[in-house]
């Protein structure tokens, strides 16, 4: 049973498609490893129950092949037991010649109980060595299911990190793109712009400042010349001498 548990594993896992079982894979990465797990498995115990096998089935063989030997050795001695139940018949006594063939009879009985024994035992070794070279076959495939197994995980793998690394370069490049206007440069050059505006506003405030004191001190001259034609006015003198002065 447990052989037979073994043989059934081995047909379900070397009729499984790996392809589909990744495309089906939420995380083919994980189904990879736990397909590898589970050849990795399967095989070891392929292996035992094969050892196992062949270690039973030399036995038979071995058994088989000492009856073979014991039938053959039945057979000499009843054919030595009859040639000299002959010889002492030819001599004239009969009655030690008739215990001889009564010896051979008795190796012949023990000759086809051996014979029938490993005609018994000769389907079973057949069988088993049937039995072992499927095993063998399906392990062999196991072993080659696994290396592929092994070599897509490598390929997935190569490819994931090439997938990062890809991303990563796409992503430092966005993060120094300097149109991006939602990139820190971006960002400081906004800030720079606000701050040179600020500069420029300032110094059109403070031009515009200026501007108004001169205008004051305009005023200023006006008033004093006001007050000196006043005053010439007053001393009898008149407003046009005041412009010369």
């Amino acid at each position: 049973m447990a052989k037979q548990s073994i043989f059934g594993r081995i047909s379900t896992l070397m009729k499984a498609n790996i392809n589909a079982l990744l495309d089906s894979a939420e995380d083919p990465q994980k189904m990879l490893d736990q397909l590898v797990r589970d050849y990795t498995n399967s095989i070891a115990d392929a292996e035992s129950a094969i050892a196992e096998t062949i270690g039973n089935l030399r036995l038979l063989e071995r058994d088989h092949q000492e009856d073979i030997q014991a039938a053959s050795e039945w057979g000499s001695k009843a054919l030595a037991a009859s040639r000299k139940a002959d010889e002492l018949r030819t001599a004239g006594n009969t009655t030690d010649a008739d215990k001889f063939d009564n010896l051979a009879k008795i190796a012949l009985q023990r000759q086809i109980s051996e014979e029938n024994e490993a005609k018994a035992i000769a389907p079973t070794i057949a069988a088993q060595n049937e039995v072992v070279d499927k095993l063998k076959d399906g392990l062999n495939g196991m072993k080659q299911k696994l290396e592929q197994l092994k070599s897509k995980r490598t390929e997935l793998l190569a490819r994931s990190k090439v997938a990062e690394a890809q991303t990563k370069v796409h992503d430092a490049v966005r993060s120094i793109d300097v149109l991006d206007p939602t990139s820190e440069l971006g960002r400081f050059e906004d800030k720079v712009r606000r701050q040179e505006a600020l500069a420029t506003g300032k110094q059109e405030l403070a031009a515009s400042s200026l501007d108004a004191q001169f205008n004051q001190l305009e005023d200023v001259g006006e008033l004093t010349e006001v007050e000196a034609r006043l005053a010439a006015l007053k001393t009898g003198g008149t407003p046009q001498a005041a412009i010369g002065n």
